[in-house]
């Protein structure tokens, strides 16, 4: 009879919002690699839009028991009545628990996509500061040159601290819910240790240029006093020349 089949269409819904719900929200989540994490925001997505999917059978079934109920004899409305709002109340509580699940595993996902975008830039300037130092290594010339090198260097080192601010706020937010923590541990201290090396050896580098310039213009100073010198001597002893007069008449010059 008619009540059969509506109860019997309603138990099936029931048992379908009974499985979505152990499948996708019930179950303890692990996510230990991005693989992992992408899938879970996939199959989420799918489940998100089957649900939706299902507010057409929903709405059939609403309207088949309520065209029943209008028609049959009072005692058969109130269980059945009963059983259609239970069936309601789980069908938008599913769909709103899958839809506030889905965002969040997107907005974590879009967290570890930033948190790699962010790494990647500071290791590209990383990358420029290795460079940097290699060719201030053994740098020749005086002091203007040396210290262009010096410049370029400083330049290259005053470099905001925002971005690895945001590595480490985003990391945080990941590794507090439990998610890519090994994997986030490890790109960070390989990152860290990458970071601070390189910046104490630009230190380094820094504090050696700063001396090679003070030794640079220390030898163009003395250069200067002794082209001087020759100058001054040469003078001298052109006019000598000029005027013939003998080594042996000025013996301190000509020696």
């Amino acid at each position: 009879d008619k009540t059969v089949s509506l109860r019997k269409d309603l138990s099936e819904m029931h048992e379908w919002i009974t499985q979505a719900e152990e499948e996708y929200l019930e179950r303890d989540f692990e996510y230990k690699t991005p693989d992992e994490l992408q899938k879970a925001v996939e199959e989420l997505k799918r489940a998100k839009e089957e649900a939706m999917q299902k507010e057409v059978k929903v709405k059939l079934i609403t309207d088949s028991v309520n065209n029943f109920i209008a028609k049959a004899p009072p005692a058969a409305h109130e269980a059945l009545k009963k059983e259609l709002d239970v069936l309601i109340t789980s069908y938008q509580r599913l769909c709103s628990r899958l839809n506030g699940k889905c965002k969040t595993l997107e907005e974590v996902w879009a967290c570890w996509r930033e948190l790699l975008s962010y790494l990647d830039a500071e290791n590209k300037w990383l990358n420029e500061i290795e460079l940097k130092l290699k060719a201030t290594e053994n740098i020749q010339g005086g002091a203007e040159e040396i210290s262009e090198s010096l410049d370029s260097l400083e330049r290259l080192m005053r470099h905001p601290e925002d971005n690895r601010n945001q590595i480490r706020e985003l990391a945080q937010t990941l590794t507090d819910g439990g998610i890519l923590d090994e994997l986030i541990n490890e790109k960070l201290e390989k990152f860290n240790t990458r970071w601070e090396e390189l910046q104490q050896e630009a230190v380094r580098r820094q504090k050696s240029l700063e001396q090679s310039i003070q030794s640079a213009q220390e030898t163009d100073k003395t250069l200067r006093l002794i082209q001087e010198s020759l100058g001054v001597i040469d003078k001298q002893l052109t006019a000598y020349i000029a005027d013939r007069v003998d080594a042996a008449q000025v013996p301190q010059e000509a020696q």
